[in-house]
């Protein structure tokens, strides 16, 4: 069972997201809150798997609550799904930054909307379509000018390469076919990078690429 908090100021949102969600089989909505501060003593109180948060709340919004929960060790096993009214760049890579592990714009399809909560459960990212490209970009340019390249000191050269791709944004077959691997191996590879680098999941392995400098922009 995935067990979903919702977080919205706004009461029909929550009404619609729950009325949706939990007539979808293995998914349950076990709270809400208005606040980013009521999202936060949610989380804490109750086991939440994923978290659907909007950004513009009072009393501590989205991206702050976001943040507080990937901050929080006890709360790694929290996965925040930003879904907003603006799909712009600003927020997505701020989102991204804070912890999330998605983003999805308010009017995404019901289906999309299921589908993002099951992806997200498993430990996987997800972006909408078309933002994936502009967010590593506008990351990317915003990096300092020494990349941290000390944060790989632990990753062998294959898993430097299998990280570097992952930050290209190839899927594990894709990785395993552009390294004459298995799927299987692939996908180890990926989850032993995750465990070295502290990762919450992929999307952070993409942030990490760039940040250390493995990813540049334009590179294939």
């Amino acid at each position: 069972m995935i067990r979903v908090a919702l977080a919205d100021d706004q009461l029909l949102v929550r009404a619609g997201f729950r009325a949706l969600l939990e007539a979808e089989e293995g998914i349950e909505v076990v709270g809400e809150a208005s606040t980013g501060t009521g999202l936060l003593e949610v989380v804490r109180r109750t086991p939440v798997d994923v978290v659907l948060m909007d950004i513009r709340m009072p009393d501590g919004d989205g991206l702050w609550a976001t943040e507080q929960i990937a901050a929080d060790p006890a709360l790694a096993g929290v996965h925040v799904v930003i879904v907003t009214t603006f799909e712009m760049d600003e927020y997505v890579a701020r989102a991204v930054r804070a912890g999330a592990s998605g983003f999805l714009v308010k009017d995404t399809e019901p289906v999309d909307l299921i589908r993002a909560v099951r992806v997200v459960a498993s430990g996987e990212a997800l972006l909408s379509p078309g933002v994936t490209k502009r967010l590593l970009e506008r990351m990317a340019t915003g990096l300092r000018d020494a990349p941290d390249a000390e944060r790989l000191a632990g990753l062998t050269e294959r898993e430097r390469e299998v990280l570097r791709l992952v930050g290209l944004g190839l899927t594990n077959d894709e990785i395993a076919g552009e390294l004459v691997l298995s799927p299987l191996t692939a996908k180890t590879h990926v989850s032993r990078i995750m465990a070295k680098l502290h990762a919450r999941d992929r999307v952070h392995l993409v942030v990490t690429a760039y940040e250390s400098g493995l990813v540049a922009p334009g590179w294939r």
